[in-house]
């Protein structure tokens, strides 16, 4: 069982800038740990003259794949779940993202960018994480904001992991959270 701590949620409203705290932290954390072994993905708008047309995901090695989209022509994207005006690719994002959060003992961290409603929509997603959350090798993912008092079930879940600790963001805390989430990842390191 993972300890107390080992998991890091950053949440946060859409465009604080989650994605990017995740991204500078692995970034401060390959250069001071260039042997680094890092598994997940994390997620990033498609835009097509400045307009956001969807979402891909890309893992840890650079595999990337569709998470969603509203420009998708093939007869099948019709029976896909939406989230707004998005198509949510199960397919593609299980062939990528999945194969990313399976246990391998020289992994150091795990990174999920994002456990949000579109992933969700993979039966097999949330079983994936929870497993991982029960290892014991530190996950470092982003969680969206309950809105309007509601929590998607799945995020609920995550958030009220007994060994979760999770760094709310806006604009005015964004830098501090980075800098404390990545000693937070350091010390964990640390500790084994």
């Amino acid at each position: 069982m993972a300890a107390p701590g080992k998991c890091i949620f950053v949440s946060g409203s859409p465009g604080v800038g989650k994605t990017t705290l995740i991204i500078r932290v692995l970034e401060n954390l390959r250069a001071s740990n260039p042997n680094l072994k890092v598994q997940g993905f994390y997620t990033r708008e498609i835009r097509q003259e400045n307009e956001r047309v969807g979402f891909e995901v890309i893992t840890m090695n650079d595999q990337r794949g569709t998470l969603a989209s509203i420009n998708n022509p093939s007869p099948e994207s019709a029976r896909w779940p939406t989230v707004g005006r998005y198509r949510v690719d199960i397919a593609s994002f299980e062939t990528v993202a999945l194969p990313e959060l399976q246990i391998k003992e020289d992994t150091h961290l795990f990174v999920i960018d994002e456990v949000g409603k579109m992933e969700l929509y993979s039966s097999s997603f949330l079983p994936a994480v929870l497993r991982l959350l029960d290892s014991n090798i530190p996950l470092l993912a982003t969680i969206p904001i309950a809105r309007h008092g509601r929590d998607i079930p799945g995020v609920a879940r995550l958030r009220n992991h007994p060994r979760a600790t999770i760094y709310t963001i806006n604009p005015n805390n964004r830098d501090a959270h980075t800098e404390r989430v990545y000693s937070h990842v350091v010390d964990l390191f640390a500790k084994n």
